[in-house]
């Protein structure tokens, strides 16, 4: 007689025990511990190489600076990589604790981040440091989330007007008054890290996009002379060929009736179609428009001249030329591409 009814007070019994439950858990203060484990910028970025998401420009910046104050936390990057337009397509903060922090799930998080000019090694920490405020804004506990021992804040929509118009952070640094502000005492945080997955503007697409050569040369590495120092010490200064031999373009006139094609060609009868000539130096400049592999090409046979040929001298710009011809008895005005040479490069 009570077998039956055995099941129905164990439901009423697990009922209550997770109504108890729900009710001691919801008012304890959410208490966020930092894991060993979490993942170096190092190995996390290594974890992206291997399953890459989709994205042009995946960037991590270091924290310059940390302040956790209770609810209120405050977070300086270097900004001073923003010189093209993007598209960003997510923003997260990846924070590593080292100690306790107890976070209200009742009051959101105030999230303050600044652009703060990364220090000369020769300066002192203490001197007055230059720092714009970018965003101030609250999250709450919901947008929070831990992954690979890590607290991970969304932040995209606070920073995605920076990388539209990065012209904007230049600017407003330099109406800024130099203020002088001092590093906080360490902050309860050993690692944070932001991510900045981002695509090219429809405009930098249609460009191409900086290439490798670009990048290199605006590395901080060049930047600081380190890059042009090293090439001075291991390879003595190789002559370049005279200016008026390097590649570029010449005339060259086509006449259709030399190649037997006057009598179905209306017009023109001929043009300048422009050809390459000339040596490529090695390394290429960005003069001559290379190609990233033929920026690497030109590399090597500068170190190692035996082992590959030196770049080619080549059209890379083209434009159409309209014809005015007979086919199948019938008068057309067509325009065929790549006909004439714009510009020439080195692949």
């Amino acid at each position: 007689m009570h077998a039956h009814r055995l099941p129905i007070l164990l439901l009423h019994a697990w009922w209550a025990l997770l109504q108890a439950g729900a009710a001691t858990v919801a008012p304890v203060p959410i208490r966020t511990r930092g894991q060993a484990s979490s993942p170096s910028p190092l190995a996390f970025m290594l974890s992206l190489y291997r399953d890459p998401p989709r994205a042009d420009i995946i960037r991590s910046l270091q924290a310059q600076d940390v302040e956790v104050d209770g609810q209120n936390w405050t977070f300086a990057f270097d900004f001073s990589f923003l010189s093209q337009e993007e598209d960003l397509e997510w923003a997260e903060l990846r924070l590593q604790l080292s100690s306790p922090v107890d976070l209200s799930p009742d009051v959101p998080l105030s999230i303050e981040i600044f652009h703060q000019p990364k220090l000369e090694t020769e300066q002192d920490p203490a001197n007055c440091l230059e720092r714009l405020q970018m965003e101030l804004f609250t999250i709450t506990l919901s947008q929070v989330t831990f992954s690979s021992g890590s607290m991970v804040l969304e932040v995209t929509r606070p920073l995605s007007k920076w990388l539209k118009h990065p012209g904007e952070l230049e600017e407003q640094m330099s109406s800024l008054a130099r203020e002088c502000w001092q590093r906080p005492p360490t902050a309860p945080v050993i690692n944070v890290l932001l991510l900045l997955y981002s695509n090219l503007s429809p405009e930098q697409r249609l460009l191409g996009g900086p290439t490798l050569l670009w990048e290199a040369e605006s590395s901080w590495r060049a930047q600081e002379g380190q890059l042009s120092r090293e090439r001075g010490r291991r390879h003595p200064r190789h002559h370049l060929p005279d200016r008026s031999q390097l590649c570029r373009k010449v005339k060259f006139q086509v006449d259709f009736n030399v190649i037997g094609w006057g009598a179905w060609i209306i017009y023109p009868k001929q043009y300048n179609a422009y050809r390459c000539e000339g040596e490529c130096p090695n390394p290429v400049g960005e003069e001559f428009h290379p190609t990233n592999h033929a920026y690497i090409q030109s590399l090597l046979k500068r170190y190692q001249p035996h082992r590959v040929p030196s770049t080619c001298c080549a059209p890379v710009k083209t434009k159409p030329l309209s014809m005015l011809y007979v086919d199948n008895g019938k008068v057309l005005l067509d325009h065929h591409k790549d006909m004439i040479v714009e510009e020439c490069g080195c692949l």
